[in-house]
């Protein structure tokens, strides 16, 4: 079955987040490279006659979902999402995340939010003790408010600079910036989320706190599952 390049642990998650996928879902579709090797699986499934309608959390997905022939919906279109499967730059042991170096976290927030289950799929370079260890929190800012949410970030911690593509400023799918957070490793993640989120003009941040109900860590073409607890799958 073809996936996203040819990296093995991309393709043993993919593979594996395939299998709880059942006929008639509305599957929520994530943005990066393991997302993408699980749209292209998930594809090959569909041209095999499986049944699904599928969210895209970017145009890059959508375009990715519509080569393979993909059904998809809007949210005002259904009453709920029964699964999404998505990546992450950092998973800490209690599944909390941060997303959004694709540059999609808003509406992958969204998507996951109108979810009954979020899986994420990661190698195992992805997993951290403590949220911060690479050092970047993507914020999503309105570009009126830039300069605003620049300096009241600065006192919480963050040291924000705007993303660039190509010499020029990056622009999400919903027309906003991106202040990639220099940071530590964060303490108090829901704290920082709360204070990030109170500033006027910020649209949403990487952390994803609470999400995650199944993580599956490739390791070489191996996976590795991890649960939240409670979570019925």
């Amino acid at each position: 079955m073809h996936t996203s390049g040819t990296d093995p642990a991309l393709t043993a998650v993919a593979l594996r987040a395939l299998e709880l996928v059942r006929d008639g879902m509305v599957v929520g579709l994530g943005t990066g490279r393991a997302a993408t090797a699980f749209v292209r699986a998930l594809g090959e499934r569909v041209r095999q006659g499986l049944r699904v309608s599928g969210v895209p959390t970017s145009n890059a997905t959508a375009a990715v979902a519509r080569e393979y022939g993909i059904p998809l919906v809007g949210l005002e279109d259904i009453d709920g999402i029964d699964l999404t499967v998505d990546g992450a730059d950092e998973v800490d042991p209690q599944l909390n995340l941060i997303k959004g170096y694709g540059g999609a976290l808003v509406p992958e927030k969204i998507v996951a939010a109108a979810s009954r289950v979020e899986v994420i799929l990661v190698g195992s370079e992805k997993l951290v003790p403590v949220l911060g260890r690479r050092g970047v929190l993507p914020v999503e800012v309105i570009p009126f408010a830039v300069g605003f949410c620049k300096k009241h970030l600065a006192p919480l911690g963050c040291r924000p600079a705007i993303r660039m593509n190509a010499g020029n400023r990056f622009v999400s799918d919903s027309g906003n910036l991106i202040l990639d957070c220099g940071i530590e490793p964060i303490a108090k993640p829901l704290e920082l989320e709360t204070a990030i989120r109170a500033i006027p003009g910020v649209v949403g941040t990487g952390l994803f706190l609470g999400i995650a109900d199944l993580v599956l860590v490739g390791e070489g073409s191996g996976v590795r599952e991890l649960r939240r607890a409670g979570t019925d799958l």
